[in-house]
């Protein structure tokens, strides 16, 4: 498979990325609000941010050529990374509101089945982004994969929260597994940013 293949393969990737999560975070906005699901809320939200990444990969496939691509590459990484920092703030300012206030996740079954789709999605979208990455040489994709990674991260604890307050009245679990991905996506940031700063020869 040559590199225009590739790199076509990996626009796709992103743009799917970015309209799956725009998608995902429409409903889990619009169903959070109605149930009074702060934790939804704050997935669907999630959501809107992680599509940025994204995005960042339309912009950095969707050049044409190869003038300055070694720049894209680098500055593409580090716009990765900086995603990576804003979601980790979001889910640890949520998450640690949720403790305090003691505010409870509605298991609504529209919570339980658009995070269970996400645990679906998001690992298959994992490894083509990772696979293609690895093929390509793109640092960026591969950070973008990570993104991705995270995502489904965030899935899980939303569904695990959800489900365990709904079943043991367990209502710190979500904020507890949020500050733990919070610290997880903090560290990735810094990883990235540190990575596009490297030559990405």
């Amino acid at each position: 498979m040559n590199e225009a293949t590739l790199r076509s393969r990996a626009l796709r990737l992103s743009y799917f990325t970015v309209g799956y999560n725009v998608l995902e975070g429409v409903v889990s906005v619009v169903a959070g609000m109605l149930a009074g699901s702060v934790a939804l809320v704050g997935f669907g939200l999630d959501s809107f941010v992680e599509s940025l990444s994204g995005g960042i990969m339309i912009w950095r496939f969707g050049g044409s050529g190869t003038r300055g691509r070694e720049d894209r590459e680098r500055r593409a990484i580090r716009l990765v990374g900086y995603t990576f920092l804003v979601l980790g703030a979001y889910v640890l300012y949520e998450s640690a509101g949720k403790l305090l206030r003691g505010e409870r996740p509605e298991p609504t079954p529209v919570g339980v089945a658009i995070t269970g789709v996400s645990l679906i999605v998001m690992p298959v979208l994992y490894v083509a982004k990772r696979r293609t990455a690895e093929r390509i040489g793109s640092r960026s994709l591969a950070a973008d994969a990570k993104q991705t990674l995270a995502c489904m991260g965030m899935s899980a604890s939303v569904l695990m929260g959800l489900l365990l307050n709904g079943l043991f009245g367990w209502w710190q679990a979500d904020p507890v597994i949020g500050v733990g991905i919070a610290l997880l996506l903090f560290r990735e940031g810094r990883e990235t940013i540190r990575e596009g700063k490297l030559d990405c020869c």
